[in-house]
């Protein structure tokens, strides 16, 4: 288990209940039973009591967390018959993006996600999930194909930003953002999105721009990470504590300012701890999600949209 710096008490006892049992497999003679059963309890309400008040930053570590299930996982788990189409028909094809076609229930869908990768050298070859202008190029040559052939499409975001490299901003990476997020908005089918770990900027927004967007409970979605945003206001990264309480990126924040349709419920101790568990939620999150744009034509669809961005802000204007 990678524990994080605010699991180091929980880290101890866990630690110490494994090693009783490490003990009692090499001596067959030792029953410890009843004391690691105790500190099994104790853990769990240690556990229980710790990921019941984080704060805004711990919830930045969690969906940080580099066991957290990634992309890759959830395509794996929730769709079948899955076949992936690589790059943009112009430069090259961008690892930090996967899609394809696949079936979701047995319905044919589009689905595109960003991969950070899950061990040392996937996470150099998928760039840490960080896109490149020709991963947004395939974004939106995948969604134009699914509003070619009237297929929904299922976004899953998990990344820290785009790409601020030279060669991305020489091949015109604002613009590639901005043209897939124009692509969410006009698409005549269902688009669904979740943010499964990180949704960080407009890398996150080129996605996430759909009829339905629902959020893991510990998930973030912000304009900028907390260093990026403590290192502009106080020149000073190491107040990204207090920047991420500022920024108000988690997904009950952002239920609440009306950002996000759905937080969707991980596991005690993060969707890391019960990687089933958690892909089986989000699984039921993009069912309902598609359900509730079920009948819906093209125009209905594009104005639900549209309606739905042009009403941020306006959340309590009323009252």
């Amino acid at each position: 288990m990678n524990y994080l710096e605010f699991e180091k008490p929980l880290a101890e006892i866990e630690g110490k209940a494994e090693e009783l049992r490490a003990m009692a497999r090499s001596n067959e003679e030792m029953d410890v039973t009843a004391e690691a059963a105790g500190l099994d309890a104790k853990a769990a309400t240690m556990l229980a009591d710790l990921y019941g008040k984080l704060t805004r930053w711990q919830k930045c570590q969690v969906a940080r967390h580099p066991e957290r299930p990634h992309c890759r996982d959830y395509i794996e788990a929730l769709f079948t018959e899955y076949t992936p189409l690589a790059g943009d028909r112009n430069f090259a094809d961008d690892h930090a993006v996967m899609g394809g076609m696949a079936r979701f229930n047995d319905r044919p869908v589009v689905v595109i996600g960003h991969e950070k990768g899950h061990d040392t050298q996937s996470r150099i070859e998928r760039n840490f999930g960080m896109a490149r202008p020709e991963g947004y190029r395939k974004a939106i040559r995948l969604m134009e194909l699914a509003d070619k052939f009237g297929l929904p499409v299922v976004t899953l975001v998990d990344t820290p930003g785009a790409y601020p490299g030279k060669g991305a901003e020489e091949r015109g990476q604002s613009e590639a953002i901005a043209r897939s997020t124009q692509a969410c908005l006009t698409i005549g089918v269902p688009l669904v999105s979740v943010v499964i770990g990180e949704g960080g900027s407009g890398g996150a927004v080129a996605f996430a721009t759909g009829n339905r967007l629902a959020m893991l409970e510990h998930s973030i979605y912000s304009v900028i990470s907390p260093e990026g945003c403590a290192s502009i206001l106080w020149k000073d990264a190491e107040k990204m504590r207090e920047a991420a309480e500022a920024l108000r990126l988690t997904a009950q924040d952002l239920l609440e300012l009306g950002v996000t349709d759905h937080v969707v419920p991980e596991p005690v101790g993060g969707a890391h701890r019960d990687r089933a568990a958690s892909v089986t939620a989000v699984g039921a999150a993009i069912e309902a999600m598609l359900a509730e744009l079920d009948g819906m034509d093209r125009a209905a669809l594009i104005a639900d949209r549209r309606r739905k961005y042009l009403d941020l802000g306006n959340k309590g204007l009323a009252a």
